[in-house]
């Protein structure tokens, strides 16, 4: 656990490189181009082929990642994240290319009184601007993601119910559902707690999936199955968390469960758990049937869900997977299909 003289490092860092974002970020992905005050580019730690979900702003240094709904609050953030390392790393890494040198961060203070002195004044201007910009970057994000809620709304009204034959169900051998269509690309509807749809997962037909940008994502989740938002009440039987949609899916449909809400990624399966946790309280059972990312390295699918487990307190179930499944194989969808494929007299 971080102290707290090393918490205020991070954020020290994290203020005075928001000052440099026009220069760090460039640095970090130069594959990137500006746009008014956000830099796109693809994003660098997935098979991301084209730029045009991955955002920074250039203010603030929050950063997004509209297609798998990654995010975070500041540009040590996005080192930690792009490098792979502890934020207190990506810190030491910032602090040095920016010239800052910080004992809290394991660094030897070679500083003279004078130098210290002019640091302190430094520091303290970029955190009181840090905290102008990102208050007025919060009011500003917070009205996009209102209109973004009502593109949202629209397109769902104007879209018509998926059709079965879609190639993406085809191919993960599910039912739509409640799902939308337009087009060839079919609208997973997100709402938030209070039942208010909130944005849209867009899924095209060789698997691509797209949250509409500005809209909310993180606490934003997909409801199948016998569970109704708008009900004063919880269900009274288990409600399953689970993070896609095609895996929901296949518990709804293969599994037989009840009810399903889908976080849509991993780091949203404690965001989504505890929001249902504080609106329902110990009246809702709830269940995080998490991905099982065997193939990746530290298995970010099984952490995430103990993590969700663990914050809300309540009971994680995995895959159980049969002798000879290959481990690219991580979640509920995947072991339905190879069951379906390898023992279809008994399923």
């Amino acid at each position: 656990m971080r102290d707290i003289a090393t918490i205020n490092a991070i954020r020290s860092v994290a203020a005075v490189a928001a000052q440099h974002a026009e220069i760090l970020v460039p640095e970090w992905l130069p594959e990137g181009k500006r746009q008014a005050t956000e830099w796109v580019c693809r994003n660098p730690t997935r098979a991301d082929r084209h730029a045009g979900s991955f955002f920074v702003s250039l203010v603030d240094g929050c950063w997004h990642d509209f297609a798998t709904g990654d995010s975070g609050g500041d540009l040590v953030a996005l080192g930690a994240y792009l490098w792979n390392v502890r934020q207190t790393d990506a810190a030491r890494i910032v602090a040095d290319r920016l010239g800052l040198c910080l004992p809290a961060l394991g660094k030897p203070d070679v500083m003279t009184r004078e130098q210290r002195e002019a640091q302190r004044v430094r520091v303290q201007a970029a955190e009181q601007e840090a905290g102008r910009l990102r208050q007025r970057e919060q009011q500003q994000r917070h009205q996009r993601q209102k209109l973004t809620a009502c593109r949202a709304f629209e397109l769902l009204g104007r879209a018509e119910v998926a059709t079965p034959s879609h190639p993406y169900l085809m191919k993960k051998r599910l039912q739509p559902g409640n799902l939308y269509q337009s087009g060839n690309d079919l609208l997973v509807p997100l709402y938030n707690v209070c039942g208010e749809v909130v944005n849209v997962q867009i899924i095209s037909p060789d698997g691509r999936k797209m949250f509409l940008r500005d809209g909310q994502v993180q606490g934003a989740f997909h409801v199948m199955g016998s569970f109704d938002l708008m009900a004063p009440e919880a269900p009274e039987h288990d409600v399953y968390v689970c993070e896609g949609w095609a895996t929901g899916a296949a518990l709804l449909q293969y599994w037989n469960v009840m009810a399903v809400v889908c976080a849509m990624n991993a780091g949203n399966l404690k965001h989504v758990a505890m929001a249902l946790r504080e609106r329902y309280g110990s009246r809702i059972s709830l269940v995080i049937a998490g991905d099982d990312d065997r193939a990746s390295k530290g298995n970010p699918g099984s952490r995430a869900a103990n993590e969700a487990a663990l914050l809300a307190g309540c009971y994680v179930t995995f895959p159980e997977w049969p002798p000879g499944a290959s481990p690219d194989l991580s979640d509920f969808n995947d072991l339905m299909l190879w069951e379906m494929e390898h023992d279809p007299d008994n399923h």
